[in-house]
């Protein structure tokens, strides 16, 4: 088995007595694209401050290719990190800042003009040498960071919510361009953002964090399809997370309809957690689904109507349908017993908070 690039063990970080991160573990291969993905204050910043060396832990190692570097300075590190504000120099040209990393190391002229050009052109922003960095745009900016990083060809990027203070447009366009970059340089990433739709567009892996813990990792599908515990379900994308009764496997009673399933081992009349995705419920006409309502919100949202039924039990379901259902309208929800995900209910509130799944 190839050794991860990244392993960080048993890593602990407090801050004023409060638990920042417990126990965490996480290791990260080679030429990976990595999203920390989660609520503010869940303890993603400071795991890549760790693996940048900007933060000690207070108990664990981190080892980069099997060597232990928790105690190695950023600068002696074989990465480079961009922050979400640039830190660019403002009295330097763009080219002096592009090479102020590659100076450090007393690398020749020739070599370091070579680097400007070719990092440059990387992130599309040929001939701007001369700029001033007061001239650019909030995108052109970030570029320039990420230029700076990867003219000294770290194995490692590390990117702190780089996109955070860009308009929604900019932003999509640099998603595309980071997966270009990282696909071209084969460097391996290690990304920050609470943006759910930002992991699920760039990441091959993702880890859900929350109060210090790993909720889940896996790829942006999985996350998205077989969330672990209902933090994970409701912190990506909309869920209708409901209480259910595991009849027997493969059959669920919600609100007292039975819905086929194809989930297996919870045992016989288990209380459950059930979610089931707005855009996997089918409204259809009354005495024709499982479970009958009343559609008492509808909104259009360009590609789709989002609308909430509320059925008997006063529970109100999302759903996501490109057919119009008018507010008032009486319909029944059928949900295909693939797109039904079962999950065991949490005993305590520190279990919700470790996202414990047997």
């Amino acid at each position: 088995m190839m050794q991860p690039l990244i392993d960080l063990q048993h890593i602990s970080k407090s801050y004023d007595g409060t638990m920042v991160l417990d126990d965490l573990n996480l290791t990260v291969k080679q030429n990976s694209f990595v999203t920390l993905l989660g609520p503010s204050g869940c303890g993603k910043t400071t795991t890549l401050r760790i693996i940048g060396g900007f933060e000690t832990p207070d108990t664990g190692k981190v080892f980069f290719e099997g060597q232990d570097i928790t105690h190695i300075s950023p600068n002696k590190r074989p990465l480079n990190t961009v922050f979400q504000k640039y830190a660019l120099f403002t009295h330097m040209s763009i080219a002096e800042n592009i090479a102020f990393g590659l100076k450090i190391k007393n690398k020749s002229k020739a070599y370091i003009q070579d680097k400007i050009k070719y990092a440059l052109k990387l992130v599309n922003l040929d001939g701007y040498e001369n700029r001033s960095v007061d001239s650019l745009s909030g995108g052109q900016q970030q570029r320039i960071a990420i230029a700076r990083a990867i003219v000294n060809e770290p194995q490692l990027l590390l990117l702190d919510e780089p996109l955070g203070a860009l308009d929604l447009k900019l932003r999509q366009d640099m998603q595309y361009e980071l997966i270009r970059l990282k696909n071209e340089l084969g460097i391996t990433f290690i990304y920050v953002t609470h943006d759910q739709e930002e992991a699920l567009t760039m990441s091959d892996t993702i880890v859900v964090m929350n109060q210090g813990y790993i909720q889940q990792m896996g790829s942006p599908e999985s996350i998205y399809n077989e969330p672990e515990n209902a933090f994970v379900a409701d912190f990506i994308g909309d869920s209708n997370i409901v209480p259910g009764t595991m009849i027997r496997d493969e059959l669920v009673e919600i609100f007292g309809a039975k819905f086929p399933c194809v989930d297996k081992g919870f045992g016989n009349n288990r209380p459950v957690d059930v979610v089931i995705r707005p855009e996997d419920i089918d409204l259809l006409e009354p005495g024709k689904g499982s479970l009958s309502g009343i559609v008492t919100h509808l909104i259009f949202k360009g590609v789709h109507y989002e609308m909430e039924v509320t059925t008997p039990d006063g529970y109100e379901w999302l759903v996501h349908s490109t057919n119009l259902f008018p507010v008032g309208k009486e319909v029944d929800i059928h949900v295909d017993p693939f797109d039904i995900q079962i999950m065991n209910k949490p005993a305590s509130e520190d279990e919700e908070a470790i996202g414990v799944n047997e």
